[in-house]
């Protein structure tokens, strides 16, 4: 347990002086926080309600999908793996360390959100603040696990900055945190639910915690830890 909890440390520290990490799971989302939230309270005055849990899809969006899948490409789609090995490391330990470095970013990051859009920009405050961070971890949680996904299944950095790319975009698009999903047509609001993004956000949103927000993202982080533990007994094998 103490090696674990040493790796983890460790792999946080590491990722303090990642570029790459400090980008995605801070200068993006701050940045699009400032100048989006901006945007938004100007032209619409009610999305007040809803900055913070829009602003917060995003940024974690951001920092789970094109942020944490290339630090697993760089354990994973390396010679780094064939150290693990050497040193009777568990191959998984590499994955869960960065999760939870990333876990830690990612929520570091929507604490400001939180507590800078009411003084900012006189955003309304989640009215229930255990659900609310409740919900927030969850949603973070099975952000993460696609992005692990992503991490594991693809061993080419282009193709892997490509496919996290398109995967992303749609995401935000189509999850109502940019504009209303309602507003969409049939099959685009159908192809937005596919993501934790459209369901995240309903869970984020006052009273929004509730089973028709919950299952979805269940099934969604089943789906991705089946595929994560395949995808790690295939690189064990190889």
């Amino acid at each position: 347990m103490n090696a674990f909890l040493y790796g983890v440390v460790l792999q946080w520290k590491l990722d303090i002086r990642s570029r790459s990490l400090l980008i995605t799971c801070y200068i993006v989302p701050l940045l699009f926080f400032m100048v989006m939230g901006g945007i938004f309270t100007a032209i619409i005055p009610e999305s007040r309600e809803t900055l913070i849990p829009s602003m917060t899809v995003m940024g974690v969006s951001t920092g789970a999908l094109i942020g944490l899948p290339p630090s697993l490409l760089e354990i994973y789609g390396s010679d780094i793996k064939k150290v693990f090995r050497a040193n009777g490391v568990p191959l998984y330990l590499g994955m869960v360390s960065i999760f939870l470095s990333a876990f830690i970013h990612l929520s570091i990051m929507s604490v400001i959100i939180y507590l800078a859009a009411p003084v900012i920009f006189d955003a309304s405050v989640p009215s229930n603040l255990p659900l609310y961070f409740s919900a927030l971890a969850i949603f973070i949680t099975v952000s993460l696990s696609v992005g692990c996904v992503l991490g594991l299944s693809l061993k080419n950095q282009a193709k892997l900055t490509m496919i996290s790319q398109l995967i992303f975009l749609p995401s935000i698009m189509l999850s109502g945190i940019m504009f209303s999903a309602d507003l969409l047509p049939g099959s685009l609001a159908a192809a937005g639910k596919l993501f934790p993004a459209a369901w995240g956000y309903k869970l984020l949103l006052n009273n929004g915690f509730n089973a028709d927000s919950l299952l979805p993202l269940t099934a969604i982080l089943t789906a991705a830890v089946l595929f994560c533990i395949f995808m790690l007994k295939k690189l064990k094998s190889e």
